[in-house]
C-alpha cells in the first residue's frame, strides 16, 4: 500500500478492509435481477416483469442530523434515514424501489464507523425489498474535517407508465390522507441543533418522553414504501406528498395541479411529543414551524373520496396508520 499517500491522509489499506464488509452487506440486501453488485466498477441490474416500465430516480441526504448521530455514537440508524428519503420520494410516483447506491464522504476512514453506517443501509433495503447495488467511500482529508462524515443516496425505481402518478388526476373534492410521522425524520436538524443549544436541553433527559431526548431525535425516517403499494395495485390515489424540507407547504402542492388548494385541519392529527418539547423551548412561531417541520405527518395522499375507506383499509392491513386530514379544494397553496 501506498505510504506516500497514507501520509497525505488516505489508508487504502483501510478502505480494502471496508470492501469486505461492504460486500457481505450487499449480499444481504439483493433481488433476483441483481447481476452484479458491489465490488465492480458498475452495478447490473435487469430490469423484466413490466409490460411498460417507467424508471424513476432520486437522490438525497441525512444532512445535519449525522452531526447529531456522531454526538451521541449511535450511526446504526442513519442508513434507514439516506434510503428513506430517496425511496419515500420514488414512492410519490408511485414507484417500487428497485436499487440503491450510497456515498459516503469522511475526513478519516474508521472501516467499523463506515461499516455501521452501510449496515442500515442494508438492513432498511432489505426491509422494503430493495437491492443495495453499489456505493462510494471517499476519504478526503482536506475537505472535511477530522470526524467529518457526510452521507448521501441515489435510488432507482419502476411503475408502469399506466400507473405514474403526476397530480393530474388530483381534483377538487379528494380527501387528504396522512401518514404519521416517527418524529422529526431527517429535515430541520440545522434548527433543532441550535434549540438544543440556546434552549438547555439535555439529550439523556426523557422530559416526559419514552425515552431519552437524543435516542427519540434519531429515530430514522419511516419507510411508506411497504403500506403505501398495495393500496397503489387499483385506482383512486391521485397524488402523494413527502413532507421533508420546506414542510406541509413546500411539499403537498407539488402533488396538486394548477387552481388547487389543499386545505389542513391541523386539530386531526397529533404533533410528536419531542416537537412540542422544541417548539416550547425555542420560541419558534407555529406558522413557521409547519414550514421547517413535518409536524407528525410524513406522508399525504389526495385520494378519490369514494376510494379513501377501500385505501385506508389496505393502507392498515399493511401496517400503517391513515387517517383523513382534510380536502383539496378549488384555490392554490395550502391552509392549515
Amino acid at each position: 500500500m501506498s505510504e506516500a499517500y497514507r501520509r497525505s491522509g488516505v489508508d487504502l489499506q483501510a478502505k480494502e478492509e471496508l470492501l469486505g464488509h461492504l460486500k457481505a452487506i450487499g449480499r444481504l440486501a439483493t433481488r433476483p435481477e441483481v447481476m452484479a453488485g458491489i465490488g465492480g466498477f458498475g452495478g447490473l441490474f435487469r430490469l423484466q416483469g413490466y409490460d411498460d416500465p417507467v424508471l424513476v430516480a432520486g437522490a438525497d441526504g441525512v444532512g445535519t442530523k449525522l452531526m447529531l448521530a456522531q454526538e451521541l455514537g449511535d450511526l446504526s440508524q442513519v442508513g434507514q434515514d439516506v434510503l428513506a428519503m430517496v425511496a419515500n420520494d420514488v414512492l410519490c410516483q408511485g414507484a417500487e424501489m428497485l436499487f440503491f447506491l450510497d456515498y459516503i464522504g469522511v475526513g478519516h476512514l474508521v472501516p467499523d464507523e463506515v461499516a455501521q453506517v452501510v449496515a442500515g443501509v442494508g438492513r432498511a433495503c432489505a426491509r422494503i425489498g430493495c437491492a443495495l447495488l453499489g456505493g462510494e467511500t471517499a476519504e478526503l482529508p482536506d475537505l472535511f474535517p477530522q470526524g467529518g462524515l457526510d452521507l448521501v443516496g441515489f435510488g432507482v425505481g419502476v411503475v408502469e407508465r399506466g400507473s405514474v402518478l403526476t397530480g393530474a388526476a388530483a381534483k377538487a373534492g379528494d380527501l387528504l390522507i396522512g401518514l404519521p410521522s416517527d418524529g422529526v425524520h431527517s429535515n430541520g436538524f440545522s434548527l433543532v441543533r441550535r434549540i438544543l443549544r440556546e434552549g438547555g436541553l439535555n439529550l439523556g433527559e426523557t422530559y416526559g418522553l419514552d425515552r431519552p431526548l437524543g435516542e427519540v431525535l434519531l429515530r430514522p425516517t419511516r419507510l411508506y414504501g411497504p403500506e403505501v403499494l398495495p393500496a397503489l395495485r387499483r385506482p383512486g390515489v391521485h397524488g402523494i406528498s413527502h413532507i421533508t424540507g420546506g414542510g406541509i407547504p413546500g411539499n403537498v402542492p407539488r402533488m396538486l395541479g394548477e387552481g388547487l388548494m389543499a386545505r389542513f385541519d391541523r386539530a386531526a392529527w397529533p404533533v410528536p411529543a419531542e416537537l412540542e418539547l422544541l417548539l416550547e423551548r425555542s420560541g419558534v412561531a407555529r406558522t413557521e414551524a409547519y414550514e421547517v417541520f413535518n409536524m407528525g405527518l410524513g406522508l399525504v395522499l389526495a385520494v378519490e373520496r369514494a376510494e379513501a375507506p377501500r385505501i385506508m383499509a389496505e393502507i392498515s392491513a399493511a401496517g400503517g396508520a391513515p387517517r383523513v386530514v382534510g380536502e383539496v379544494q378549488q384555490g392554490e397553496g395550502v391552509e392549515l
